[in-house]
């Protein structure tokens, strides 16, 4: 699933492309893709029209776009899920799922996802610490790109679990935006083994693996986010190339970048964990 430089690549193009501008039609082509929003889809389409986008935001992987009545249209992407502001002439892509047209007669926005797991949803907008965010949103943590994240209390939660400090790291209640290739990249730049119980981390190891999540995603975030093919795109269906500078995530076998270990690769959940068995010594 996208995690955090990939949702905000979306949302920068979101930004760019449909803030300020006035909806005057919606179109709900499948049913699933708006399976959250329990009125329907007359609803949805309804309620939407005529509504100005006052801007795109997000909260660590997930996305949003203000509208001017204090409402929100909650985006979840999902395994498949796509953003795309598209000509009205472009043809429709095969699993285009929503199409937004908006009164200047400009480019629309179309959702797409071809495995039908991502949605969206209208959600009222709540104040939680001095920000708004849909009231389904509001048990998210912040995350490490935000102005407002406080590293001492993140680290204070973090240390706080009783639980592998990788479990502790996806734990978007805790720090959000952190999925499970960036925390494998994070851990390996800070040295730490992700079975390290998190309760035994030093402050500065919370610091460190922390501080490492955010440097990392701010780099994925440089190079367009993290592409493996062709489901994680922006707005205009560009892929990101940060997967060329991975150092851990999908290597197994490859020499670690700093020792030449081999990577090693674990089964995690229904996932897998990759790190240098050398430069991030598995506890006992």
């Amino acid at each position: 699933m996208p995690e955090l430089p990939e949702v905000e690549v979306v949302r920068a193009g979101l930004e760019r492309h449909v803030a300020g501008r006035v909806i005057t039609s919606v179109d709900v082509l499948h049913p699933r893709a708006i399976r959250r929003h329990v009125p329907g889809a007359e609803d949805f389409a309804g309620r939407l029209t005529g509504m100005k986008i006052a801007a795109a935001r997000r909260r660590g992987k997930y996305l949003w776009l203000d509208l001017a009545d204090g409402e929100a249209m909650l985006a979840h992407l999902g395994m498949s899920g796509q953003l795309l502001v598209q000509p009205a002439s472009a043809p429709d892509e095969k699993h285009l799922r929503v199409r937004i047209r908006f009164a200047d007669d400009g480019p629309e926005l179309r959702f797409v996802d071809q495995r039908t797991f991502g949605g969206l949803a209208l959600d009222d907008l709540a104040d939680v610490d001095g920000t708004l965010v849909p009231s389904s949103v509001a048990h998210i943590g912040r995350d490490p790109m935000d102005p407002r994240f406080d590293l001492a209390a993140a680290v204070a939660s973090l240390r706080g679990k009783r639980t592998e400090i990788k479990r502790a790291l996806l734990d978007q209640t805790l720090v959000s935006g952190i999925g499970n290739i960036y925390a494998d990249e994070a851990l390996w730049r800070a040295r730490l083994h992700g079975a390290r119980p998190a309760g035994r981390l030093t402050r500065a190891q919370g610091e460190l693996v922390l501080t490492a999540a955010s440097e990392v995603m701010t780099d994925a975030l440089d190079a367009g986010g993290t592409s493996f093919d062709a489901l994680y795109v922006n707005v205009n269906g560009a892929s990101g190339y940060f997967a060329r500078s991975l150092s851990v995530y999908g290597l197994e076998g490859h020499p670690c970048k700093r020792c030449g270990t081999p990577i090693g690769r674990e089964r995690f959940t229904n996932r897998s964990s990759y790190f240098c068995p050398s430069c991030q010594r598995k506890p006992r």
